[in-house]
């Protein structure tokens, strides 16, 4: 084939240039919006102990309220790339346009449902009378501001399928700005603002999404000509949109509840050893997720290169793109558990002065990163299927790790503590990394 002069084009040249000019500008992207809560985790953290805490406990549940925006972006990105692969550009704009009006009634949907009954599910996570107050003035405002983020994020998705990556860090990063400049004005109340605790937090992330809606709906509809209201309008293929989009984003998203589900019975087992080793883990789970900003954008941006390759039937640049990453992964997690080895302790220390919270946080440090490298495989794996358009080998996947495997041996390893805890998450991501690894280079088309 001969090579395209469009940069863009991800069905010809070479692999890991593709690759790293689509995975530097979405590393920045994810970056900034991982930004978010530890710029929030930090200024919290100046409010009190209890404050970080009760945040702490929110992030399971925050995280399963993103959860059907992340299925649709993950759908969205799967169906446009291979439509490009296959030089469908009509039906790209169809299924885009069609893809985020779904999406946003859908988020809207589960949000309200899930509002409902949050201060039951907290309940049942062991939050103590000291913290609920701290989460009755969070977790509205955050509820409104996740409908707001399911528009920039699938219409993210979309421009990213098409070869795109930096307009979609651009837009992140005007959200990120705002909410970074407006934290400490509402939390603290400078400026004149009036002192709203963690409610401003929360209150500066509704606005920062707000930013994100407007910049991203108006660049896929002006700039990119993706978004066409008279694609609403094509009711008679709307069904061709549900089915397209459902097959992926339901699976993917029923997935991605299982992390927050994981996480929220950590969370209760922790809050039973004492609320200081709560903070530890929400600390030590925000730096884990800076600390992987790269391997992130290298799993999200492989998947356009996958889905247009196997949307023009190259399988053979599929099985490249596979080996580059797996490579990059081993090397990027191998040097992340040195780093948080030796400087773990320092690095929670930036968040809290509380020397328990910090001991908690560097057992973390020493323990589970030594499993990095081989749990980042599943990740990596998971969106390559889902790419694919093969989101049930991905759901099964996190079946296996997280259900039939982690949350038995945490019950286990919480006889011995916090430390049985994470070595059992250790054991864990080893055990899954293999198994998966071995799987899926077999499935993977030849």
């Amino acid at each position: 084939m001969t090579q395209s002069n469009d940069k863009k084009d991800l069905l010809s040249g070479s692999i890991p240039r593709h690759l790293w000019r689509l995975t530097l500008p979405m590393a920045w992207g994810v970056g900034v919006i991982i930004s978010f809560q530890l710029i929030d985790m930090y200024f919290i953290g100046q409010i009190s102990s209890d404050a970080l805490a009760a945040v702490s406990f929110t992030f399971p549940i925050t995280y399963a309220l993103l959860t059907v925006s992340i299925g649709f972006g993950v759908a969205m990105s799967s169906n446009v790339s291979r439509l490009v692969g296959e030089k469908e550009i009509e039906k790209v704009c169809r299924v885009v346009t069609q893809g985020i009006a779904l999406s946003f009634l859908c988020v809207s949907a589960v949000v309200f449902v899930l509002w409902l009954g949050y201060e039951s599910l907290f309940k049942m996570m062991g939050v103590n009378d000291a913290l609920i107050g701290y989460i009755h003035d969070y977790i509205p405002l955050i509820c409104l501001s996740v409908p707001l983020v399911a528009i920039p994020m699938v219409a993210n998705s979309a421009m990213r399928a098409e070869g795109d990556a930096v307009t979609p860090a651009l837009i992140m990063t005007v959200a990120a700005f705002a909410n970074c400049v407006l934290d400490p004005i509402l939390i603290f109340g400078y400026l004149g603002a009036p002192e709203m605790g963690v409610e401003g937090a929360a209150l500066a992330t509704v606005i920062a999404n707000m930013l994100a809606l407007f910049s991203g709906l108006y660049i896929i509809t002006e700039r990119k000509k993706r978004f066409k209201v008279k694609c609403l309008m094509a009711c008679h293929e709307f069904k061709d949109t549900l089915r397209r989009m459902l097959t992926i984003a339901l699976p993917v998203s029923v997935a991605s509840l299982i992390l927050p589900l994981t996480n929220s019975i950590i969370i209760a087992l922790l809050s039973g050893i004492s609320v200081e080793a709560v903070a530890a883990f929400g600390i030590a789970s925000r730096v884990e997720a800076f600390a992987f900003i790269i391997l992130m954008a290298l799993s999200t941006s492989m998947a356009p290169i996958i889905g247009q390759n196997l949307g023009a039937k190259q399988f053979d640049r599929v099985r490249e793109v596979l080996k580059v990453a797996i490579s990059y992964n081993i090397i990027w997690s191998l040097f992340v558990a040195i780093v948080l080895a030796v400087a773990g302790g320092m690095i929670a220390g930036a968040f809290t002065d509380d020397a328990q919270i910090i001991r908690v946080a560097q057992l973390f440090f020493w323990i589970v990163p030594v499993s990095y490298a081989l749990s980042n495989l599943l990740n990596g794996w998971m969106s390559a299927f889902n790419a694919m358009g093969k989101p049930k080998q991905s759901f099964i996947m996190m079946i296996g790790k997280y259900i039939l495997l982690l949350i038995p041996a945490i019950y286990i390893g919480n006889m011995w503590g916090a430390v049985g805890i994470f070595v059992a998450m250790a054991i864990v991501n080893v055990v899954s990394g293999v198994v998966v690894h071995i799987y899926s280079w077999r499935a993977c088309p030849k």
